[in-house]
């Protein structure tokens, strides 16, 4: 083999993978504008779910959520998400700065905590589960492509429509009606707390059967939605 023929074999992979990169690049600035104003019809944790499922031999399992606009979203279930993952949500570009040093501090650069809802939006529509610091490059740079694209209730509605609250339980329509059998729109402060409390890992905690963490981490929650002023503060900032 001579030194031509080895530099087009290792040209080929590499044109193909850059191929690949531009391709995905355009498909996510395509889904960021569309889904700007368009119901998103599923995430890409959803699909990785679904994918899961099938490879075990679960063929019934079917990953979905039932798009709701915010309208038919409780004001208390928005503000639980913001109480529980992210109370800057409203004034930050996307990241909270200093929640990302706190945890740089504290554990030494370890990829864990610090997101806001606008990165974990990003995750869980564009990107996969997990933790790595490609993952998170990614995650950052489709962060600001929302951030510039999408309003802040946006974000939010988006956010509410895709987020897993439980074992194949995706969005706050499809919880509420699972969990509470009601519609989002009718959701109370207490049963939005609880939804908002499993939210760090809805695989452990549940629900439907609350630990006394999730009991405790609920209540707080209450507290919180209480000290950022209810539904006057998704009224000042256009929430909801």
């Amino acid at each position: 083999m001579n030194k031509t023929t080895r530099k087009g074999l290792l040209r080929t992979p590499l044109l193909w993978l850059k191929r690949a990169a531009i391709l995905l690049l355009c498909l996510w600035i395509a889904g960021i504008l569309l889904f700007s104003f368009l119901p998103v019809p599923f995430s890409a944790v959803m699909v990785e779910r679904q994918m899961s499922a099938w490879l075990t031999g679960d063929f019934g399992y079917g990953a979905h959520s039932d798009w709701v606009p915010m309208s038919e979203i409780s004001s208390p279930m928005a503000l639980a998400v913001m109480a529980a993952e992210d109370q800057k949500f409203p004034t930050h570009w996307g990241f909270d700065v200093d929640a990302i040093q706190s945890v740089l501090d504290k554990d030494g650069g370890k990829m864990r905590g610090a997101s806001t809802l606008s990165q974990q939006t990003a995750k869980n529509l564009f990107l996969w589960d997990g933790r790595s610091w490609v993952r998170k490059g990614l995650e950052a740079g489709l962060t600001v492509g929302i951030e510039t694209v999408w309003t802040k209730r946006r974000i939010l509605t988006v956010y509410l429509n895709i987020v897993e609250f439980g074992d194949g339980v995706f969005g706050v329509e499809q919880a509420a009606q699972h969990f509470f059998h009601k519609p989002a729109s009718r959701l109370t402060a207490s049963q939005a707390a609880l939804l908002a409390a499993v939210l760090p890992n809805p695989h452990l905690f549940k629900v439907n059967a609350p630990s006394a963490y999730v009991i405790r981490r609920q209540q707080w929650i209450l507290r919180q939605m209480s000290q950022l002023g209810g539904e006057s503060f998704l009224q000042a900032h256009k929430l909801h």
